[in-house]
């Protein structure tokens, strides 16, 4: 109840930004799900700007290490992004612990302790990128859904752009993996079978 009489003080007849009757939107689940939703990748978004560097400092592969710093600086956006869209629906920025990106960020961890530095390692990180840009991309690809379900526009095409900058992040890992890393990690490993 508080939650609506806080908004209602900013925006006097109780309509958002958006053009949409906050009380409505409120009380609806959807929306409760959508700011779950966006505080849980928001928290994700944010340990990933602290995990990336990590991955780029254990990668030996020029391209892998320039894909990782260029995602770092995107990922920056990304939670610029995310806070216009807290913004958007009238609340404050708030992360809420993202399990799934912290098991993801372990798992990525456990890689590079585990595998050799060099293509092994690289191609390990590759893989570990690869399993946090599918989660990303899934949601956001559900947050800009229900943004659109929910009528949000301005919010949804916010959400759609970190979606294909996903999807290219996606992209290159996969182009740097098929075109130098796994390479280079077969051919390491065939060495170590002489």
């Amino acid at each position: 109840m508080q939650n609506k009489t806080k908004h209602a003080s900013k925006s006097p007849k109780g309509v958002s930004k958006s053009g949409k009757d906050i009380n409505e939107m409120e009380s609806s689940q959807l929306m409760q799900l959508f700011e779950d939703q966006l505080k849980d990748i928001y928290w994700a978004e944010k340990a990933l700007i602290k995990a990336l560097p990590k991955m780029s400092k254990n990668a030996t592969s020029e391209e892998l290490t320039e894909a990782l710093d260029n995602h770092l600086k995107e990922t920056e956006g990304q939670v610029s992004r995310l806070e216009k869209v807290f913004e958007l629906i009238e609340k404050k920025a708030a992360a809420k612990k993202c399990d799934a990106m912290e098991g993801l960020i372990k798992e990525g961890e456990s890689i590079m302790e585990e595998c050799e530095e060099g293509p092994m390692r690289d191609a390990g990180i590759i893989a570990a990128g690869q399993k946090i840009e599918h989660y990303e991309i899934a949601s956001y690809g559900t947050l800009q859904t229900f943004a659109t379900t929910l009528g949000l526009t301005e919010a949804a095409e916010l959400l759609e752009l970190t979606l294909e900058e996903e999807k290219t992040a996606d992209e290159t890992l996969t182009e740097v993996a098929m075109s130098v890393v796994n390479v280079k990690a077969l051919e390491a490993s065939k060495e170590e079978d002489k």
